[in-house]
């Protein structure tokens, strides 16, 4: 019956759409890339697991229509972001399987189980910092495991903390490059580098990670009063075996040298005289390709199950598509739209650039949001406006607005699924949305203060 609804309400949503747009001043092909653009994201929505028929139908008919072709589909993709992505996710799964990341849990874990408030603000630290070095969504995976043995030890419900360090884990995504796919497409389309987030991303992420941590504390203060109490009775939990010391040697030096060669990468393009971004690329290429000669035999199971193809083939169809918006000159409209409402202050654009991609992420996936809005930020520079500051509004907004509903980004939806396949909780939209409302809407209006001050005062 769910199906049957989810099918009446995408086609009513086309049918609106079309009726819209057939009233507008659009051409032809404006028309035709705007309704298939709508037609990708209510099947996403809608039909989330399967997101990539749509993608791939959705490609197909504007090649069919000529509205777009070949060698634009192959400019617009984004094969940069797909190749990083599909490097760190090998390296990641690497490390995964050898339990890397279960070691570096249980050392945090040791300083952080002394009060239940002392274990909420080391959780939230601890996932916000797992985000930043590797990714959201790596880290929510193993933070939501430890979570859910921590919450099963002392016989409490799971889900204030699981919400709770899924919230950190977001906002610990935007402090690098690395910590979500947003901050690579962000990159690769800004022209940044990790230095840059680590400049304009990190000091405001941190700040609002403090603010989390607080405005948590309170929010959730007769859980964690409980969680004191039962940990005064029960102590401490076993997390887990010792690890192997040798697979800790080699997944420490892949780790340190992933990451360090992301961080240096700039320097390092400048004295090799590479183009920019060249190594932000190739390092975690380069280090793929060592976790596959170290795996051996097993290399090409690492590469088929820890990458994951599925979501990486609709991120290229669902790029292409938002590219046509570009292609077609629809960005350039929406471009003039946000001038003219703005009244050209680049103060008022930043801030509407912000928000706008905050409110889509929380209700279409803050990927979708922002490789939407990519090509608008594209079309305002084409106006001679200075977009450098958007593109960490962009950030910000998807990141911490991503906050507010159970669907706002991917870190969100792995945990629930997680939380729901080992406990069997089912939980509502509001069950989420009450403490989305007091701590996400707060993080994006300090970043917001924060963000205007940084680039328009001081």
């Amino acid at each position: 019956m769910s199906k049957l609804r989810g099918l009446i309400t995408y086609i009513a949503g086309l049918l609106l759409t079309v009726i819209v747009v057939s009233g507008t001043d659009l051409n032809a092909s404006q028309m035709v890339s705007v309704t298939i653009f709508i037609a990708i994201i209510l099947g996403a929505i809608l039909f989330w697991r399967l997101r990539l028929a749509f993608a791939l139908a959705g490609v197909a008919v504007l090649l069919f229509s000529r509205v777009l072709d070949v060698p634009h589909l192959m400019k617009y993709a984004h094969f940069d972001v797909i190749l990083f992505l599909m490097g760190m996710m090998t390296v990641i799964g690497f490390l995964e399987e050898q339990g890397f990341f279960e070691h570096v849990l249980e050392i945090l874990f040791k300083y952080f189980s002394r009060s239940g408030l002392m274990l909420i603000s080391g959780l939230l630290l601890m996932s916000a910092v797992f985000a930043a070095l590797v990714d959201e969504v790596t880290s929510i995976l193993f933070i939501t495991a430890l979570t859910l043995r921590i919450t099963k030890h002392y016989d409490l419900d799971p889900l204030p903390m699981v919400i709770a360090t899924v919230m950190a884990t977001n906002v610990g995504s935007s402090f690098t490059v690395v910590g979500n796919p947003i901050g690579v497409l962000i990159a690769f389309e800004g022209n940044l580098t990790f230095l840059d987030f680590i400049r304009w991303a990190t000091p405001i992420g941190v700040m609002v990670l403090i603010l989390t941590i607080i405005l948590a504390s309170l929010y959730w203060r007769p859980y964690i009063t409980k969680l004191n109490d039962m940990m005064n009775l029960l102590g401490e939990p076993n997390l887990g075996e010792e690890a192997d010391k040798r697979k800790m040697r080699v997944s420490w030096a892949i780790f340190l040298c992933t990451i360090g060669g992301l961080v240096l990468h700039h320097p390092l393009e400048e004295l090799l005289h590479l183009e920019r971004n060249t190594l932000l690329l190739a390092v975690p290429l380069i280090m793929a390709g060592v976790t596959l000669l170290i795996s051996g035999e097993r290399a090409r199971e690492l590469i088929e199950r820890r990458v994951d193809w599925w979501t990486l083939a609709f991120f290229i169809f669902f790029f292409a598509t938002v590219g046509t918006l570009a292609y077609t000159g629809v960005t350039e409209i929406i471009a003039e739209a946000i001038i003219a409402y703005a009244g050209g202050n680049p103060i008022l654009i930043t801030a509407l650039i912000t928000w706008t991609a905050g409110v889509l992420s929380a209700f279409m996936d803050n990927i979708l949001a922002v490789a939407t809005l990519v090509s608008v930020v594209h079309g305002l520079e084409a106006y001679g406006y200075h977009v450098f500051p958007t593109w960490w509004g962009m950030l910000f907004g998807a990141c911490y607005l991503g906050n507010l509903t159970m669907i706002g980004s991917t870190a969100n939806i792995v945990a629930l699924g997680i939380l729901e396949k080992e406990r069997g909780r089912h939980i509502h939209f509001f069950d989420w949305f009450k403490p989305g409302l007091v701590i996400a809407v707060p993080q994006l209006t300090l970043a917001t203060i924060l963000l205007l001050l940084q680039h328009f005062v001081f």
